[in-house]
């Protein structure tokens, strides 16, 4: 049965400079320390850590909201996309990036541990924290 889960952590950043950062190739790439393909249109593909994950922009809202389709090499073939929903909502000290991965295969725990890792540590960084 699949899992969801949400994560979240203020990134010393607008929401607009994250927001542009995820769906550009090199400031995806900057902003996690990997590999990335990325654009800013609905309906692109993407790719995320050198290939490992790859999905579609769902729906997208300028400096507010991402959607994406999520899907990493280690899904079996039978396994329905994952969602990512990420929000950016202005604080004090930067944004509060919210993520809301649903769909996410059961066998896949490491996801959401993964966010932190991979994703807003490395974000804290790139942007001055």
């Amino acid at each position: 049965m699949p899992i969801e889960f949400t994560v979240s952590a203020i990134i010393p950043a607008s929401p607009k400079a994250i927001y542009d950062a995820w769906l550009d190739s090199d400031g995806h790439t900057k902003m996690t320390g990997s590999p990335a393909h990325a654009t800013a249109k609905v309906g692109d593909s993407f790719a995320a850590w050198d290939g490992y994950i790859s999905g579609k922009n769902l729906e997208l809202e300028p400096g507010k909201r991402i959607v994406q389709s999520w899907r990493a090499t280690s899904y079996k073939e039978s396994d329905s996309d994952s969602v990512i929903e990420v929000a950016f909502e202005p604080v004090e000290s930067g944004t509060k990036v919210t993520l809301a991965h649903t769909n996410v295969p059961d066998e896949q725990t490491s996801h959401e541990p993964g966010w932190v890792s991979h994703y807003f540590e490395p974000m804290k960084k790139h942007f001055g924290q």
